[in-house]
């Protein structure tokens, strides 16, 4: 381009004539560049599976999972109608069928621990926790898994209670409808990455599903990306009085809970407090619905859950490995850990007619397509080092690969008080870059590695120092 650029001006023409000439070469230059990254269009599968979750077959979904009576962890296993049991057993059919529809693209199964009396306060007996489970096997990177997760069980106003009806259908039949339906609609295409669809139990009794599954995967050496927690996604009027169907939370931490000390020295020497894997994956979710669902209003809350309060996710953060919790925003504690009843004029209990249908598909296709974008992607850039004290530029260097599904990276950075990544570059081949004029004391840096149909990786952040040559 420079050496064209230089023969125009070279040209005996007027000016005006220079400026058609650098228009043609620019409008031409642009063409070259998405040749090569291909990254300035959208992907319309994206769109295509926003269209297909729906409202219809998630209300369907809450309402057999309501159906049950109870879903108390402690609750009835034996029974086909009632109970925890006969609920997981027809979460793993509903797989099963998927599955078929689908020939065979999903592997099913159970995956399940022992939590003995006296491990928690709400495990007064010995208890088998059953969490049920379909992957769909990647292409490129099987051993690499984004996970999409929702609650079987449910509660009334004392966790310990398996007897009273306790329909939990916002909390979590939402959640658990969302993960059916992703599965569903996700089953028709083909991804680089495994997508792991769960239902997890023990949620009320101490979170003790994803205890099992995050020991579990750790132990199978999986390659874990994140993990999606859906708790309850079916609700627009909050006890507040606000009755809202376009705005949602994503929830997450800002570094795991084990951070070494190696770590905490670099991130008090870089700075990047707010920086971890966990809140990277929200800062992708909340990019992907901005382009896609423009209609959709996230909200990204710097903290690991509520305040004083806890989700699926957290079990796998405890792991190491990057997670959010994906949920309604305006929350209604009249329909929380309720005993069905009237007071003072107060209808309590988590009912279906709590539940609203299309805002629940809303959120699963929120899901859906960061799952979808997600798995389509290369792998997160490897290695990442930076640069440039005392400089008036930034460098920074990564890991070689010879992945084939990786056609350029995608250099970030963003002001330091910045929630969200505010100036990117697409580089090329190289894997050492200088960004000139952008000092290093100045912003944060990420990279992600991008595909020719333009997906990307969630972003890498940098975890040490480039060494002095």
């Amino acid at each position: 381009m420079k050496e064209i650029t230089g023969y125009v001006r070279s040209f005996k023409v007027n000016v005006f004539a220079k400026i058609i000439i650098y228009g043609l070469l620019l409008f031409i230059f642009h063409f070259d560049l998405r040749a090569q990254f291909d990254v300035f269009k959208t992907d319309q599968r994206l769109y295509e599976i926003i269209d297909e979750c729906s409202a219809a077959r998630i209300e369907n979904d809450i309402r057999k999972l309501v159906s049950f009576g109870t879903r108390n962890t402690l609750s009835d296993t034996l029974s086909a109608t009632r109970g925890i049991g006969a609920a997981r057993r027809w979460i793993k059919s509903e797989f099963e069928q998927i599955s078929n529809a689908c020939n065979g693209c999903l592997e099913v199964s159970y995956l399940s621990g022992i939590i003995e009396k006296g491990e928690s306060r709400r495990i007064p007996e010995r208890t088998n926790i059953v969490n049920v489970m379909a992957i769909k096997r990647g292409t490129s990177y099987p051993n690499s898994y984004i996970i999409m997760s929702g609650d079987i069980d449910s509660r009334v106003s004392s966790a310990t209670d398996a007897i009273s009806e306790s329909p939990g259908a916002n909390d979590n039949a939402s959640g658990m409808a969302g993960v059916l339906e992703a599965a569903r609609v996700l089953s028709k295409y083909d991804f680089h990455h495994s997508i792991v669809f769960v239902g997890l139990s023990g949620e009320e009794q101490g979170l003790f599903g994803g205890r099992i599954m995050a020991a579990k995967v750790k132990e199978w050496g999986w390659e874990i990306i994140g993990i999606l927690n859906n708790d309850m996604i079916g609700n627009i009027e909050g006890i507040d009085g606000v009755i809202d169907n376009k705005t949602f939370r994503i929830f997450s931490e800002a570094a795991p809970p084990d951070e070494n000390e190696q770590r905490r020295i670099w991130k008090r020497f870089y700075g990047g407090e707010v920086d971890g894997p966990s809140r990277q994956l929200a800062r992708y979710i909340d990019r992907i619905i901005r382009v896609y669902m423009p209609e959709m209003n996230p909200m990204m809350i710097y903290r690991l859950d509520r305040f004083g309060r806890g989700g699926h996710h957290r079990p796998f953060n405890d792991e190491d490995f990057a997670g959010v919790r994906i949920m309604e925003a305006h929350e209604n504690y009249n329909r929380q850990h309720q005993d069905l009843r009237i007071e003072d004029g107060i209808v309590y209990g988590d009912v279906i007619e709590g539940v609203d249908f299309s805002y629940a598909a809303k959120l699963t296709a929120v899901n859906a397509i960061s799952l979808a974008s997600i798995a389509w992607a290369p792998p997160s850039p490897t290695g990442l080092m930076i640069g440039g004290a005392v400089r008036p530029s930034t460098t920074l260097r990564w890991d070689q690969t010879d992945d084939p599904n990786i056609t350029g990276y995608k250099v970030y950075w963003r002001k330091t008080t910045s929630p969200q990544w505010e100036f990117s570059r697409l580089v090329a081949g190289p894997v050492e870059f200088t960004l000139k004029g952008v000092v290093i004391d100045n912003f944060l840096f990420g990279l992600s590695s991008v595909s020719r149909d333009g997906h990307e990786s969630v972003v890498s952040y940098p975890r040490t120092l480039i060494p002095r040559r």
